[in-house]
């Protein structure tokens, strides 16, 4: 087990980019240092294409999952008041990912811009350190320089009016199923999770899984005969 600090192994696997946390989490389940802990298909364990990075320039971030619905008023079923999801996100363990699941009609969920300047500034001062939704945002160039990293579907400018349905509840979010407390991975490639009582075991394995990969590169580069070449592939 490791033997680094939380802080420590939080900060060894921003290193490291999604796909490779992903490996070791579930992508290769016949690889011996594999976690295997959701099936790779159908685990429902990482974000597909619609949604991507707003801000690769950023680069990682690693959290735990802060999980939040919103959708459009309506009477049946009431909105929670904002200070129910600021006191949530204050008690949050740090550093937080929140994962907002987005529930609108389908005419309305691409021109929802939910996230903004204003609501960005409210993550960071409650210590968020990215946001992975289904939906568009607005206000990129306010969000840019707070440095709070997003995995969303796009931009649009403008938004109606909206609602806060749940918070800490479990979401799916761009084909991710999350709990409130899971670990969320994001970057560049999108976003992808695993339960926190596994983060020892991600960082005890991840290293060596990581220089498998080096070398298999690197044995490739070097070949020089397609025998050479076939002998080095390890699939």
């Amino acid at each position: 087990m490791s033997k680094l600090s939380e802080k420590e192994m939080l900060e060894k696997l921003q290193r490291f980019s999604t796909p490779t946390v992903g490996n070791v989490v579930a992508t290769y389940p016949g690889n011996p240092l594999c976690l295997k802990l959701y099936d790779p298909w159908k685990g429902k364990w990482y974000t597909d294409q619609s949604v991507h990075c707003v801000f690769p320039e950023m680069g990682r971030r690693i959290g735990y999952a802060l999980t939040l619905v919103v959708s459009v008023p309506g009477p049946d079923s009431p909105s929670l008041p904002w200070r129910d999801l600021i006191e949530a996100l204050w008690k949050v363990k740090k550093p937080a990912i929140v994962v907002c699941q987005q529930i609108y009609p389908a005419e309305i969920l691409n021109k929802a811009g939910l996230f903004g300047g204003q609501s960005t500034s409210l993550l960071k001062a409650c210590g968020v350190t990215g946001v992975v939704t289904n939906g568009p945002s607005r206000d990129v160039d306010e969000m840019r320089p707070l440095g709070v990293q997003y995995i969303m579907s796009g931009v649009t400018p403008e938004h109606g009016p909206f609602a806060i349905r749940a918070i800490n509840v479990p979401v799916s979010v761009a084909g991710m199923d999350v709990s409130p407390g899971d670990m969320v991975h994001m970057d560049e490639n999108g976003a992808c999770k695993f339960p926190a009582d596994k983060l020892a075991e991600v960082c005890d394995r991840i290293d060596e899984f990581c220089k498998a990969e080096e070398n298999t590169a690197k044995g490739l580069l070097a070949a020089k005969t397609l025998e050479g070449i076939k002998a080095i592939w390890p699939h």
